[in-house]
């Protein structure tokens, strides 16, 4: 019945990779997963139809387009080349596409290692929400060859509204790292602008007031001052953990490239300060509070006193 159609693979099934996998599935196509320490859902998936590969080297033998959802470049090397990974059974034609967001230096690295098998890397990394993968809006940036991407992207069509080629191998990580580059320098950036409000009299509310009709508002300011004023924790459910391992990536990148990043460093002290001081899981606003301690500064208190007019 769908033998015109690519089997899929999906490896990754967290708050992203979940609604990318369901709507793969909901277009149409075989889809094998990874199981993961959370069967909640792995469980999903397999409720609509999908299959569960014991490996990914079981899945690279079954399917000829892989999807890698993961949380850094060391977890993507781990499935690609552990005894019983993707490369182990990789054979002529099989694409892997890789939406996590990782250290293009690694990637460029394992498209070499596949090519060597017959295989097509694909850097894919997203653009969107847990919210968009569900409804299959998100975007792609996507690296490969020409004649490879319109391939994959069909396939890419079922979870993202908009897929743009950014280049060759590697150019979608790179693109990726420079669009959260903007966003958690924001991330630090609204912080500091939250907390010194605090401090010289301005509330959060006050702040969302003016800044957000204005040209400087935007959606991830929206959703950052969700959890600021509205408190609500899954407002922007991005963790602190990863937005450290992004700007790491991209500081490692503009070394590579010999440039001077003082904006880049500076956002990244706040993130790593964060991780080191045991937030990792916390997500992205709740920055602010940490730069808030650092300033004296409890902000849930300074927001409560802002609804009140204290």
């Amino acid at each position: 019945m769908m033998s015109d159609k690519p089997v899929i693979g999906f490896i990754g099934l967290g708050f992203m990779g979940h609604g990318m996998a369901r709507n793969l599935r909901l277009k149409g196509y075989e889809l094998w997963v990874k199981g993961r320490a959370n069967r909640g859902p792995v469980e999903s998936l397999l409720s609509i139809g999908a299959h569960e590969a014991a490996s990914p080297q079981e899945m690279a033998e079954k399917c000829d387009i892989i999807h890698i959802c993961l949380s850094n470049s060391a977890q993507i090397e781990a499935v690609m080349r552990a005894p019983d990974g993707i490369l182990a059974g990789a054979r002529p034609g099989l694409i892997v596409i890789d939406t996590s967001t990782a250290n293009p230096g690694s990637t460029e690295v394992l498209a070499a290692e596949l090519a060597a098998k017959g295989g097509h890397f694909v850097d894919a990394p997203l653009g969107g929400t847990p919210v968009q993968a569900e409804a299959g809006q998100l975007s792609a940036m996507v690296g490969c060859e020409a004649a490879v991407f319109d391939r994959v992207a069909p396939v890419i069509g079922s979870w993202a509204a908009r897929a743009t080629r950014i280049g060759p191998v590697g150019s979608g990580h790179k693109m990726k790292l420079l669009m959260n580059f903007i966003s958690l320098s924001y991330g630090a950036l609204f912080s500091e602008v939250v907390v010194l409000g605090a401090k010289v009299g301005i509330s959060a509310q006050t702040i969302r007031e003016v800044i957000s009709p204005s040209r400087m508002g935007n959606g991830f300011f929206e959703t950052f001052m969700g959890y600021v004023v509205d408190r609500n924790r899954d407002s922007h459910k991005f963790s602190i953990a990863n937005a450290a391992k992004d700007l790491r990536y991209l500081n490692d990148m503009a070394s590579d490239a010999n440039m001077m990043n003082i904006m880049a460093a500076a956002a990244q002290h706040y993130y790593s300060h964060a991780v080191a001081t045991g937030h990792e899981q916390d997500y992205v606003p709740m920055l602010s509070d940490l730069v808030g301690a650092l300033n004296g500064v409890d902000m849930e208190d300074a927001v409560a006193k802002g609804m009140t007019g204290a």
